[in-house]
């Protein structure tokens, strides 16, 4: 018999969720068979799987080590190049600013350095993350961005973090702002509300200005931070977070930002390829506002990160604007 104490770490979780975890190989159907026949004891007493665990628990595991051994996988960690910058990083959270080009999270097997292996490897090398077979957390982070636009990604170094982080994100407690450079033409300010429908096989959204059969509802502010006849600079705060909302909706108002390949306009696109290097959209998510105001993090409510524009977005803004 083996058994495994819970401490603050992995509270706060159910318990089915946790053996998947720590049984990282088997299939659902096992661990309720074990919890069945009472193979997997909590606290000392037969358990259904949905109990949350709590600090100070214990589960006692009959099982045979080969068992064990052949449902856990040890876990890898991949060697990653850092190039992420640091907004903000504490004991429970890192919030970093990620750069153009690089994904979130890796969409098929083949992608390498994402954001979230350069969290991990960087997590890894400081000794704040330990990769083991028995492991049951591992840092994750709680928003994203598409590959080519740059600004703030929020991630949690403990389930703790990470459970209160995503809530506030489904919550709408944290407020996200981006800068974008578009097309001339905007007014001062606008609520823009609209309907926006994804082709996965092209992976480019439509937005329409009515309902319409598999569209979803987007809402989005701005308010014209700079403006010259032929460009604006706008702060951009999303309501909703659609796949390419931000993209897909300004270009749909005739107001395309500068340097996006697939909804943009291609001779702007070209001015500022040529003489900027400029190959991906001006779009930089360059604020959080933490509105959470209980919980684990309640310390973070009120303050805000901000993410400086990064180059060649800063050269440009000061070309147009001065």
């Amino acid at each position: 018999m083996k058994e495994i104490k819970i401490t603050e770490k992995e509270q706060n979780q159910r318990l089915d969720k946790y053996l998947l975890k720590y049984f990282n190989k088997a299939p659902k159907s096992f661990i309720y068979k074990m919890l069945r026949k009472k193979r997997i004891k909590y606290n000392g007493k037969k358990a259904e799987g949905g109990e949350i665990l709590s600090s100070g628990d214990s589960l006692q595991l009959y099982l045979a080590d080969e068992t064990m051994a052949g449902f856990m996988e040890e876990k890898t960690i991949n060697k990653a190049e850092r190039r992420f910058g640091i907004v903000c990083e504490d004991e429970n959270v890192i919030f970093v600013s990620k750069p153009a080009g690089v994904l979130t999270h890796p969409e098929k097997e083949s992608d390498k350095n994402t954001l979230i292996d350069q969290i991990l490897y960087y997590l890894y090398e400081k000794g704040e993350y330990e990769p083991s077979a028995s492991s049951v957390f591992t840092p994750a982070v709680c928003n994203r961005l598409d590959r080519n636009t740059s600004g703030i990604i929020i991630a949690g170094k403990n389930l703790m973090a990470v459970q209160e982080l995503n809530r506030a994100v489904l919550e709408h407690k944290i407020d996200k702002r981006y800068i974008a450079l578009v097309k001339g033409g905007l007014k001062a300010k606008g609520e823009l509300t609209a309907y926006i429908k994804k082709d996965g096989n092209r992976n480019i959204s439509s937005v329409m200005n009515k309902e319409v059969e598999g569209g979803k509802k987007i809402l989005t502010k701005y308010n014209v931070i700079n403006s010259v006849k032929e460009y604006d600079l706008v702060e951009i705060e999303l309501i909703t977070g659609k796949s390419h909302q931000i993209r897909a909706q300004f270009s749909a108002m005739g107001n395309p930002l500068v340097g996006d390949r697939k909804y943009g306009n291609e001779n702007i696109n070209r001015y500022f390829r040529i003489n900027y290097g400029l190959n991906n959209q001006f779009l930089h998510a360059y604020k959080l506002i933490v509105n959470i105001n209980d919980g684990g993090l309640s310390y973070l409510s009120g303050r805000e990160f901000v993410s400086p524009l990064p180059e060649p977005f800063s050269t440009i803004k000061k070309d147009i604007f001065g």
